[in-house]
């Protein structure tokens, strides 16, 4: 190959033409399509889906029997229907009676104001996600902080069996679930429309960078749900639903695009909830939590993301070690050749890209770009700043220490 690689925009395979090979990222030089993202929300056609007790906005809604009562072959019904809603359906469903203690429920809501007053009283500052810092009350990590608070009603919360076998219908056996707690309060701006976690909290330049494929694979590495611990009447602003969005690929690159947002709150649906019901749905699906109108309506929800087994590697790699025994050796490398592909391929092999998990209350979260600093971030200011070996190390060290639950 003579160390040139030569793309033509044609090329002969014994002599037959052959069309270029596609590009694997989406183009961030020209918008997605809107007319096509138009086709896949108003004219995708609705299942039937029979379990369901009716269909409301095209938003499937399940009225929850015990859960004893459910045979195995009725549990994976419902599972097969739950999976192609998420896939290939509107994207979203609503579960009525996922909880039926209301008891337990203000027993919850009891120890949230608990930790939500404490944490004040610490004068904790608290960032959010596609939303204003600061204008409702936030609980991150609520799976843990409960727990700490009080074992017992986090165990009778959490043993519900009907959570397993939601989240089994998406991802599988061995999945996690965390929590976080939002509270809205009356007058409470609506967030922006959005996808979720995992490419939906990257900037729109990181974004851009991952291939088609893992655009449209991050869906099946979460799914997100909400358990409502209050009423949320549809003037409390329950969360905002364009159902069949996910199923646009490039949708992770379109929903920051102001045509897209536009087209969003046009379209939109909600669908109110009763204290108890739960709310699934599919994290590339275009959603938002909505604007609270109501009177004195304190609109609460527990926001379960639950994840994968999969997004784990096979291999613990300790990178501070490595990056103790590199980067004397790194800052060379930089000081004669800047920031060249060498320097960025190092740093990409020694230092952690992605900074989740993390801990949000000591790593508050941006609103632009939702995610904290990675330690590749770290490395690339310091070798910008001329940062010596024990001052990179000690800035890694205090945001490993921040980041632990």
């Amino acid at each position: 190959m003579n160390g040139t690689i030569h793309r033509s925009s044609s090329a002969k395979i014994n002599d037959a033409a052959v069309k270029p090979i596609p590009s694997r990222l989406f183009s961030v030089d020209k918008a997605p399509s809107f007319e096509d993202f138009k086709s896949i929300c108003s004219e995708s056609k609705l299942v039937h889906y029979p379990l369901a007790s009716k269909i409301e906005t095209n938003v499937p809604i399940y009225d929850l029997p015990p859960f004893s009562s459910l045979t195995a072959s009725q549990k994976s019904a419902l599972q097969d229907e739950w999976y192609h809603i998420l896939i290939s359906g509107p994207g979203v469903f609503v579960t009525k009676n996922l909880y039926r203690s209301l008891a337990l429920l203000e027993k919850v809501n009891t120890i949230y104001s608990n930790i939500i007053q404490q944490e004040k009283q610490n004068n904790s500052t608290k960032g959010d996600h596609f939303a204003s810092s600061g204008q409702n009350d936030r609980i991150w990590n609520s799976f843990s902080k409960h727990c700490f608070q009080e074992a017992d009603s986090f165990i009778e919360y959490y043993s519900n069996p009907y959570l397993p076998l939601i989240s089994a219908s998406w991802l599988g056996p061995h999945h996690r679930l965390t929590a976080q707690v939002n509270i809205v309060k009356s007058g409470a701006e609506p967030q922006i429309s959005h996808r979720d976690y995992h490419l939906g909290f990257q900037t729109f330049e990181s974004c851009s960078r991952f291939p088609k494929a893992v655009q449209v694979a991050s869906q099946f590495l979460t799914l997100q749900g909400a358990v409502a611990h209050s009423n949320m009447p549809l003037e409390s602003g329950p969360t905002r639903l364009l159902p069949f969005s996910q199923m646009f690929e490039d949708g992770y690159i379109a929903y920051r695009i102001q045509e897209f947002q536009d087209y969003f709150l046009e379209k939109y649906v909600s669908v109110p909830l009763q204290m108890g019901d739960g709310l699934f749905f599919n994290p590339a699906l275009f959603h938002a939590a909505g604007r609270n109108e109501s009177e004195g309506v304190m609109r609460s929800a527990n926001l379960l993301q639950v994840s994968s087994a999969f997004g784990k590697p096979m291999e613990s790699i300790d990178t501070l070690p490595l990056i103790e025994r590199c980067w004397d050796g790194l800052m060379r490398m930089f000081k004669e050749n800047g920031m060249s592909d060498e320097v960025k391929a190092v740093v990409g092999n020694i230092g952690e890209g992605y900074p989740f998990p993390t801990n949000l209350d000591r790593r508050v979260p941006e609103t632009t770009g939702m995610a904290p600093e990675s330690e590749q971030g770290i490395l690339v200011k310091g070798l910008e700043e001329g940062l010596g070996k024990e001052a990179v190390l000690g800035v890694i060290r205090k945001m490993r220490e921040d980041s632990r639950a």
